[in-house]
C-alpha cells in the first residue's frame, strides 16, 4: 500500500500502523486506560494488552431495516467478547429513511447523509483507535458509507447488514404502495385497497424486500469481499405464524454476526484490509452482479464512490462494455413484482447468480479473487445450478445483455444511468415531447393532476448533487406514471430509487446547476431515447443547443446555510459518484 497516496492524515496513518497499541504508548495514557473502566469497556489497565474491536451499528426505529439492529448489535458485541476482545459499541446518526423521507424536502438529505455517516465513522475510528471495527448497517445511504469509510479508513473490516425484509401479503412489498398511490389517482383501484396495501405490503423488520438500493448494495457487499455469503439474501425475519403475521429474527442472521466474530480476529492476524481486496476487479465483479441481477441504478452512483475513495479512477463506458458480456440472469421486485429477495437466497443467493455468469457466459467475472473469507470460488463452486426460474441462463436469460445501461448524447456528454431491466420492451426506444420541470415536487403534483400524457418525456431538473441540493430520488413520481398505465418517459439529473421501474433515465451529467444541456431543454421539444444503442438526445440543431447554452443563467443555490449549502459547495457530478471533491483530487 502506498502510504503517500491513501494518507488521510497523522491520527489515521497511526490507527493503521499501531491500532489499539496508542494507548500502550505509555504512562502518559493512563487517564485513557482510566475512562475505558469507568465506560465499562475495561475492568483492569491489564485488559488493554487484549486487541480492541470497534462495532459501528446504524440502529434507528426511523427505518425498518434498522428497527432490530440493536439486537443484532448485542449478539455481535457478546460474541466478540467471549473471543477474548476488548469491545467498543457505538451507534451513529444521520441515517435516512428513503421511504420515509420520499415526497418532501426531507429526501435532499438523503444522499448527502452517505458523505456524513461516513464522516462520522472516521471520526469515531480516529478518535478511539481500535485494531478492527465491524460495520452493522442494512439501507441505503448507510451501507455505501460503511464501505467508503472502510477503504478510507484502511485497517481490518467487515460489513454485516440486517438483512431482506420478507414480502408482504399476496408478494406485495412498498412498491406496490407507492405504485398504488398512482392507480388510486387514476381511478383504477378505490381506496379502501390502497389503505389495505399500506397496512399488509411491508410485514416485517429488514430492507424493502425487493431488489431496491439497500438490497442491491448488500449483494454487491458480498461480491466486493468485505461482506460474508448470504449478507445481501437471508431474511432479517422468520415466519412463526405467517397467518397472524407473527415473525421473529432469523437465526441465519446470527449467526451471520457469529461468524464475524470469529473471522475478524483472523484478519487481524494477516493483516488483511480493505484495500487489499478493493481493487479494479472486485468493481468490475460488483458490477458484473449488478448487471446480472438487475440492481438499482444507485448502485451506479456508489460502486464509483466506492472506486475513488479507493483511489481508482473509474470510466462509466466501462460498465457498457461488462454489460455487452453480462446476461440479466436474475429480475427481482419491481422488475418482476412477484419475486423478492427471499426467492433469491432460497435458490442459492448470490453465489448462485455468480455460478450462473461464470459458467454461462463471457463476463470477465474474476473467481480468484480475494475476499474477506478466501476466494470468491470457494463460494461459487459450491452454489446450486440455476433453477431456472428466479435464476434463468442461456436462451432463457431474461437478455443477453446486462440490466443496466450507460446512455450518452447531447443532453447526456457525461452520461446518464437506465435499469433497462425495468423497461418494458416496446419502451426501450422512445420519442417523445419535453414536458419540463425544476423540482420533483412540481412534477409529481402535474403527474397526479393527470397533466403529463401518453409520449410524453418528464424533465426534472435542478435535482442533482448540486441543484437539489442532494440529488433525491424520484420514486414518487415514476410510481405515480407507472400507477397510471402511462407511455411516458421520464429523465432527471436527480436518481432514482431501487424500486422505479419504466423509462427512467437518472444521474444525467453534466446536471442542470453545473450548466448542463437538459438546463435548457423546452417544453415541446422532442426528445430520443434509444436504451439499445445507449443513446439520448435533445432533437434540436448543434447551433440551437450552443445558443440556448450561451443564454443560460448561473445557477443560484436554492440552500443558503446549514449542512445542505456545505456540502452542495464541494460535491461533485454524479458521472463522479458523487463524491466530496477532495476525493476525486487525490
Amino acid at each position: 500500500m502506498s502510504t503517500k497516496k491513501h494518507f488521510i492524515n497523522e491520527g489515521i496513518q497511526a490507527v493503521r500502523e499501531k491500532g489499539s497499541g496508542v494507548f500502550r504508548s505509555g504512562y502518559h495514557m493512563l487517564p485513557a486506560i482510566s475512562l475505558m473502566i469507568a465506560a465499562g469497556v475495561l475492568k483492569k489497565v491489564s485488559d488493554v494488552k487484549k486487541p480492541f474491536v470497534t462495532v459501528i451499528n446504524s440502529y434507528t426505529t426511523h427505518i425498518p431495516g434498522h428497527a432490530h439492529l440493536h439486537i443484532l448489535g448485542q449478539h455481535l458485541v457478546k460474541k466478540l467478547l467471549e473471543r477474548g476482545f476488548n469491545v467498543w459499541y457505538c451507534n451513529i446518526g444521520g441515517a435516512v429513511d428513503d421511504g420515509i423521507a420520499m415526497g418532501h424536502f426531507g429526501m435532499k438529505y438523503s444522499l448527502p447523509s452517505r458523505e456524513l455517516i461516513a464522516d462520522q465513522i472516521e471520526t469515531i475510528i480516529g478518535a478511539h483507535p481500535p485494531d478492527a471495527w465491524i460495520g452493522i448497517g442494512n439501507c441505503d445511504k448507510i451501507v455505501p458509507a460503511m464501505l467508503n469509510a472502510a477503504v478510507r479508513l484502511d485497517i481490518p473490516f467487515i460489513y454485516v447488514s440486517g438483512g431482506p425484509m420478507l414480502a408482504g401479503a399476496e408478494n406485495t412489498d412498498l412498491i406496490t404502495v407507492f405504485e398504488g398511490v398512482g392507480a388510486y389517482s387514476a381511478g383504477k383501484i378505490p381506496k379502501s385497497k390502497l389503505m389495505e396495501l399500506t397496512e399488509k405490503a411491508c410485514p416485517t423488520c429488514g430492507s424493502c424486500s425487493g431488489m431496491f438500493t439497500a438490497n442491491s448494495m448488500n449483494c454487491l457487499a458480498e461480491v466486493l469481499g468485505l461482506a460474508l455469503p448470504g449478507n445481501g439474501t437471508i431474511p432479517a425475519a422468520r415466519w412463526v405464524d405467517k397467518k397472524a403475521l407473527k415473525w421473529e429474527i432469523n437465526p441465519e442472521r446470527l449467526k451471520l454476526l457469529e461468524k464475524a466474530s470469529e473471522l475478524i480476529g483472523t484478519l487481524m492476524k494477516k493483516k488483511i484490509t480493505p484495500r487489499k481486496i478493493v481493487d479494479r476487479q472486485a468493481i468490475d465483479n460488483a458490477f458484473i452482479l449488478d448487471l446480472a441481477m438487475g440492481g438499482s441504478t444507485n448502485t451506479v452512483l456508489h460502486t464509483l464512490a466506492l472506486a475513488y475513495e479507493t483511489g481508482i479512477k473509474y470510466d462509466l463506458k466501462r460498465i457498457n462494455m461488462l454489460a455487452k458480456k453480462t446476461p440479466n440472469v436474475c429480475k427481482v421486485s419491481p422488475s418482476r413484482p412477484d419475486v423478492h429477495v427471499e426467492d433469491v437466497e432460497r435458490v442459492g443467493g448470490i453465489p448462485a447468480i455468480l455460478k450462473a455468469v461464470a459458467k454461462y457466459s463471457k463476463a470477465p467475472l474474476d473467481l480468484e479473487h480475494q475476499t474477506i473469507y478466501g476466494k470468491l470460488k470457494d463460494v461459487v463452486e459450491k452454489a446450486p445450478e440455476p433453477d431456472g426460474d428466479v435464476i434463468r441462463v442461456g436462451e432463457r436469460a431474461f437478455s443477453k445483455e446486462g440490466g443496466l445501461k450507460i446512455l450518452y448524447g447531447n443532453i447526456a456528454p457525461d452520461g446518464a444511468v437506465v435499469k433497462t431491466a425495468g423497461v418494458d420492451p416496446d419502451m426501450m426506444v422512445f420519442e417523445g415531447r419535453a414536458v419540463c420541470f425544476d423540482s420533483q415536487e412540481s412534477a409529481l403534483s402535474a403527474i397526479l393532476k393527470r397533466k403529463v400524457k401518453d409520449g410524453d418525456v418528464v424533465v426534472i431538473r435542478y435535482e442533482g448533487p448540486k441543484g437539489g441540493p442532494g440529488m433525491q430520488e424520484m420514486l414518487s413520481p415514476t410510481s405515480a406514471i407507472k400507477g397510471q398505465g402511462l407511455k411516458a418517459a421520464l429523465i432527471t439529473d436527480g436518481r432514482f430509487s431501487g424500486g422505479t421501474r419504466g423509462l427512467c433515465v437518472g444521474h444525467i451529467s453534466p446536471e442542470a446547476a453545473a450548466g448542463g444541456p437538459i438546463a435548457v431543454i423546452k417544453n415541446g421539444d422532442r426528445i430520443r431515447i434509444d436504451a439499445h444503442k445507449g443513446t439520448i438526445d435533445l432533437l434540436v440543431s448543434e447551433k440551437e443547443l450552443k445558443e440556448r447554452l450561451k443564454k443560460l443563467k448561473p445557477f443560484k443555490p436554492k440552500v443558503r446555510r446549514g449542512w445542505l449549502y456545505r456540502y452542495s459547495l464541494h460535491v461533485t457530478s454524479a458521472n463522479y459518484g458523487a463524491v466530496m471533491e477532495d476525493v476525486i483530487g487525490r
